[in-house]
C-alpha cells in the first residue's frame, strides 16, 4: 500500500501526477491539499485566511465557519472533483471523499490552541482537531473492489461537525490503520531543504533516527510536518520520499529515489 499526498500549491503538476499513477500496479490512496485555491477563494469573498502560532511553535489556520465553508467548496468540491475527473480520464476508477462521508476520517475537536496574543496568554477555539480514526471497513471495501480513494478535508468530529486538520496528521491515520509502507509526500520543492529558500540545498537523505533533531531546526508550518513525518516511523512507516510535484513526473521521480528519502 502506498499513500501520495499532493499539497495543495498553485503550482503542483496535477496531471503529471494522475498520469503517473495509472502506471502504478500497487493499491494506493490518494490525500489531497487544496490551500492555494482556498486562499484564493477567501480574498474573492472578502474573508481571508487567519494564522496562529501555538506557545509551542507550531503554526495553523484559524478554523472558524467561514472557514470551513471555504474548505468544503475548495478541498471537498472544486479540487477534490478536478482530480477524480483526471484520474478517470487515466484509466483510473477513483471515487472522492472528503472526511465527513461515511464518516470515513473521524477526529477529536481541539480544546482550544494556547496563543499568545498582545502579550497576553489565550486559548482560541475554533472547528478544528486531530483525526483518531478512519472508517476501515468503507476503504477497504472500495479497495478491494478496484476503486482508489481520494480523500481531503474536513473530517467529521465527535459532536458530528464538520472540522479542520493537518492532512499530514490524516495521513499518518491511514498509515497507522492501513500499514501502509510507503508515503510520498508532493510538495512544492524538490524535498526537505538545508536553506528554505535554496532549492539547491536538497538534503538527499535523512535517518529516521534524525527527524526529531531536524524538526528543531525548521518554524512554523514546516515543523509541523516535521512531527508528522516523525509519528509516521513511530506507527511502522519504513519510507517517506519529499518529493517535487511541479516536476514532469512527479511520482516517476520519487519512486526512483528523487527528493529527500527519509528511511
Amino acid at each position: 500500500m502506498i499513500i501520495i499526498k499532493i499539497g495543495g500549491g498553485a503550482g503542483i503538476n496535477l496531471q503529471g501526477i494522475i498520469q503517473d499513477l495509472s502506471q502504478v500496479k500497487e493499491k494506493f490512496i490518494i490525500v489531497h491539499g487544496a490551500n492555494a485555491l482556498r486562499d484564493k477563494l477567501a480574498e474573492e469573498l472578502g474573508q481571508p485566511k487567519q494564522v496562529v502560532t501555538s506557545v509551542s511553535g507550531y503554526s495553523s489556520v484559524y478554523s472558524d465557519e467561514n472557514l470551513i465553508d471555504q474548505m468544503m467548496m475548495a478541498y471537498a468540491g472544486v479540487r477534490n472533483k478536478r482530480i477524480v475527473e483526471l484520474c478517470h480520464q487515466h484509466g483510473i476508477n477513483a471515487v472522492g471523499l472528503c472526511g465527513l462521508d461515511g464518516r470515513c476520517i473521524q477526529g477529536i475537536r481541539n480544546k482550544g490552541i494556547r496563543v499568545y496574543q498582545d502579550g497576553k496568554l489565550k486559548i482560541l477555539r475554533d472547528y478544528s482537531g486531530k483525526p483518531e480514526t478512519i472508517n476501515q471497513g468503507l476503504l477497504d471495501l472500495l479497495l478491494d473492489h478496484g476503486y482508489v480513494p481520494v480523500l481531503t478535508v474536513p473530517i467529521i468530529d465527535e459532536q458530528n461537525f464538520a472540522i479542520n486538520t493537518e492532512n499530514d496528521d490524516v495521513v499518518r491515520i491511514l498509515q497507522k490503520t492501513l500499514r501502509a509502507h510507503t508515503i510520498i509526500n508532493l510538495i512544492e520543492a524538490p524535498g526537505f531543504l538545508q536553506e528554505k529558500n535554496d532549492e539547491t540545498s536538497l538534503i538527499h537523505h535523512i535517518p529516521a533516527a534524525e527527524l526529531e533533531s531536524r524538526e528543531q531546526q525548521v518554524e512554523g508550518r514546516m515543523k509541523r510536518k516535521m512531527l508528522a513525518v516523525r509519528k509516521l516511523f513511530e506507527h511502522g512507516a519504513s519510507r517517506v520520499i519529499i518529493a517535487d510535484g511541479r516536476k514532469e513526473h512527479p511520482v516517476a521521480d520519487a519512486l526512483s529515489g528523487i527528493g529527500t528519502i527519509i528511511e
